[in-house]
C-alpha cells in the first residue's frame, strides 16, 4: 500500500512555516534526503566525489543551476521546506537559518545535489519489529566522523561520517540484510561491532546528532551517512556551500519501496 502523498507535502509545509526538528519517523513511508548546494565551479568536483564513494554519498538528483526545484518533488522548495540550513563560508560554520531564501541569492549558480539517507530504511526496520533508539526516545540519530578517508575528487576530500543505531545481537544480520534491500540510500552497514574500529573514541560524544543509550545485549551497527559532504566542506574548504543541518532532512515525494531492490 503506497502511503498518502498528502503526508509528506504537509511535513515540508510544516517545515516551511517553520517547524525545526529532526525529521527521522516524520512522514513514514517517504524518502528522505540529505541536500548540499554549491558554486556551479564546484559541482563537477562534487559529482565525482559521489561518484568515487557511492556508499556515503549516493546522488539521487541534481538540480540545473540556480534551480531550487527537484524532481523528486517537483512542487517544493529546495530554499525553504528543510527544517534548517547550514551556511558555511570557506570551509566554517557560518549560521544555521530556517530558511535559506536570503543566502541562497547570494549565488545564481547553485548547483544542489539531493543524497540518499539512513532514514529511508528506518521504517522497514521498524515493521520488522526492530527499534529506531533515536525515534523512540524523540532526539537525532548519532552520527560519528570516522578515521576512514573518502577517494579524493578534483579539490575535494574528507573523512567518512556514519550513523549508529544499537540493534539486539541476534538481529544485526536481519537489520544488515534488511538495509542492504536499499543500497542507493546508503545500503547495509559499513561496521559492526567495536567503534574504535572506525577510529570512534567514545560513542556518548557523537560528532553530529545526539547519544543513544547502547543496552545490554545490543550492538553498535554503523551505516554511511550522507553528512560526509559537510566532513568533506569542512576539510576542502570551498568559498560558499548551504547545506542541511544533521538529521534536519528534505522530504520527498518518492515512496521509500521505491529504492528497495
Amino acid at each position: 500500500m503506497r502511503p498518502d502523498p498528502d503526508t509528506a507535502r504537509k511535513a515540508r509545509l510544516d517545515c516551511r512555516a517553520g517547524m525545526i526538528a529532526p525529521t527521522a519517523g516524520l512522514a513514514p513511508g517517504f524518502t528522505q534526503v540529505n541536500m548540499i548546494s554549491l558554486p556551479k565551479d564546484w559541482a563537477w568536483d562534487f559529482l565525482l566525489f559521489g561518484q568515487r564513494n557511492p556508499k556515503p554519498c549516493p546522488v539521487l538528483d541534481v538540480t540545473d543551476p540556480g534551480s531550487h526545484r527537484t524532481t523528486l518533488a517537483p512542487e517544493a522548495d529546495l530554499r525553504k521546506d528543510l527544517p534548517l540550513y547550514r551556511v558555511w563560508r570557506d570551509g566554517v560554520l557560518a549560521d544555521e537559518l530556517p530558511d535559506a531564501t536570503e543566502v541562497w541569492a547570494e549565488h545564481a549558480d547553485l548547483v544542489t545535489f539531493l543524497i540518499g539517507c539512513s532514514f529511508t530504511f528506518e521504517t522497514p526496520l521498524q515493521q520488522a519489529g526492530i527499534e529506531m533508539r533515536h525515534i523512540a526516545q524523540g532526539s537525532n540519530v548519532p552520527m560519528y566522523l570516522t578515521d576512514r578517508p573518502c577517494r579524493e575528487a578534483g579539490r575535494l576530500h574528507g573523512q567518512m561520517v556514519v550513523s549508529m543505531r544499537p540493534i539486539p545481537a541476534a538481529r544485526v544480520a536481519e537489520a544488515a540484510m534488511i538495509s542492504g534491500r536499499f543500497p542507493a540510500v546508503h545500503g547495509a552497514p559499513v561496521h559492526i561491532g567495536a567503534p574504535e574500529g572506525l577510529g570512534i573514541a567514545d560513542l556518548s560524544k557523537p560528532d553530529f546528532g545526539d547519544p543513544v543509550q547502547v543496552r545490554d545485549g545490543e550492538v553498535p551497527v554503523f551505516w554511511a551517512c550522507g553528512v560526509t559532504p559537510q566532513a568533506a566542506v569542512m576539510a576542502s574548504k570551498p568559498p560558499f556551500a548551504i547545506t542541511h543541518a544533521p538529521g534536519h532532512m528534505f522530504i520527498t515525494d518518492v515512496p521509500d519501496s521505491e529504492w528497495q531492490v
